[in-house]
């Protein structure tokens, strides 16, 4: 999700300000700082909701003021819900992205005034991506958060965090938040090939993690509409038709290209 923000003065090794990346983007394929060959999920949205073709980054040191009107991307490539996870990145934590979030808040009613400004935040559609970082790198592979709780314990952590983050966010003004789960993980090359064996199988006991914080993130999130007015948290489901086309590229011989 991240368009740029990792690339601007982060001293981070999630970058993507080289090629290949952006080789397929309009304009001559410079790299963005996109994880991606082009596009990534968030310009996809907002293009087909007809705002824009491209979601820019908020740190972007070329962001213009009209951009604000029509959304910017606060994502960075590494974070995650657990802090632990964002500092091992050097990635931006989710914290930090919401204080970025209220300092566009101030710069949006510099543009279009406190009533325009409260109306564009109120009828925003919001996009939350973060997890798969938390249960991959923090738990698994690093084995930090490993020795301090077992994996049901790991998962009601990362939902009191994001539940914390998800209630700032809707005293910021926020009303419209979609909240993807998170994807198939233990299907990705990288994991296949480090803990998959001979056949690079996908890693069960990663899935398994995966699906058990999937399975309670909806009831957070009805819990969270149930209790703040005018709140609408929707679950987004990635995992499945993830695990789908990953499954009929196996089938099929095809290439399954590796998310960083």
């Amino acid at each position: 999700m991240d368009t740029g923000n990792n690339n601007n003065n982060l001293k981070t090794e999630a970058r993507c300000n080289y090629p290949p990346y952006g080789k397929d983007l309009e304009g001559g394929g410079i790299p963005t700082g996109r994880f991606s060959n082009g596009k990534v999920p968030s310009d996809f949205v907002a293009e087909e909701l007809g705002i824009k073709e491209l979601l820019p980054a908020y740190l972007d040191p070329n962001l213009q003021a009209s951009e604000l009107v029509t959304g910017v991307c606060f994502a960075s490539g590494g974070a995650g819900y657990d802090p632990l996870t964002s500092k091992l990145a050097d990635a931006i934590h989710f914290d930090s992205q919401i204080e970025m979030f209220k300092e566009y808040i101030g710069k949006l009613r510099g543009v279009v005034g406190e009533e325009r400004a409260k109306f564009i935040i109120e009828k925003s559609l919001y996009l939350v991506v973060m997890g798969s970082n938390d249960i991959s790198n923090t738990y698994f592979l690093s084995h930090i958060r490993e020795l301090e709780y077992d994996v049901p314990a790991y998962t009601d952590l990362l939902l009191r965090l994001a539940s914390s983050s998800f209630k700032e966010i809707y005293e910021l003004g926020a009303r419209r938040i979609g909240v993807f789960n998170v994807p198939p993980i233990g299907c990705v090359p990288f994991q296949r090939t480090v803990a998959g064996g001979i056949t690079r199988n996908c890693v069960d006991k990663i899935n398994d993690a995966v699906k058990l914080f999937n399975t309670k993130l909806p009831n957070e999130l009805d819990f969270l509409n149930r209790n703040l007015p005018h709140a609408r948290f929707v679950s987004i489901d990635v995992y499945n038709p993830l695990l789908d086309l990953i499954g009929i590229k196996l089938k099929t011989g095809g290439a399954v290209a590796q998310a960083k």
